[in-house]
């Protein structure tokens, strides 16, 4: 809700309620099933776990392409859009975890958790100054890298002889997190240390 006047409350302006933002809502209605089907155990669980889990990174693709060929950038998207990433990456990996903690080692978990956590505390504190941090290649290399990673891990039982490509993958988006998460803090640290705001924060940035 939101307030035009002292005691007038009016509903939420409908142009926040737009194709890109109800993408994202959906795509964050979508992880409670895939943590229930991952965790429960039924034939074919693995390939429905895996539909569901790509139907949403397709969303994620979707949502921001459509608020930036629409122009329908709004405050809820710019909001919603990084949390729905980071809740559908936590929760997919933290169920592989339940599922198999020595092929997903939980330490790997935390560390890719962490770093999630470390880079959004790093845009709450440029928000709170009014700049916003654009995302960078490595972010988006980031997210990716885990996607493939996920998705290899939640059909490992099935990949038979390229089983060992999964494992590969979640030490690759280890790496590529961990790198991402450095640079953005090498990049903006500056903001935090000298009060200094880089160029490229100056600049408008997108949705994504």
């Amino acid at each position: 809700m939101a307030y035009n006047a002292p005691g007038e409350i009016r509903p939420p302006s409908s142009a926040m309620l737009n194709v890109p933002n109800l993408l994202t809502i959906c795509r964050i209605l979508l992880v409670p099933p895939l943590v229930v089907v991952l965790l429960t155990k039924f034939p074919g669980k693995e390939f429905v776990g895996l539909g569901l889990f790509l139907l949403a990174a397709l969303m994620d693709f979707l949502d921001g392409f459509l608020a930036r060929r629409r122009n329908q950038v709004t405050r809820l998207g710019t909001l919603l859009d990084p949390a729905a990433d980071k809740i559908l990456i936590s929760a997919a990996f933290i169920s592989l975890v339940e599922l198999d903690h020595e092929l997903v080692p939980a330490w790997i978990v935390v560390v890719i958790i962490a770093r999630e956590f470390a880079v959004s505390s790093l845009r709450s504190f440029a928000a709170a100054e009014s700049l916003v941090i654009p995302s960078g290649m490595s972010g988006k290399v980031k997210t990716f890298v885990q996607i493939v990673s996920i998705a290899l891990l939640i059909i490992y039982q099935q990949l038979d002889k390229f089983r060992h490509l999964a494992p590969i993958s979640l030490w690759v988006a280890l790496l590529v997190t961990v790198y991402s998460g450095v640079e953005y803090f090498v990049r903006f640290g500056r903001l935090i240390l000298h009060g200094e705001t880089p160029e490229s924060m100056k600049r408008p940035s997108s949705r994504r």
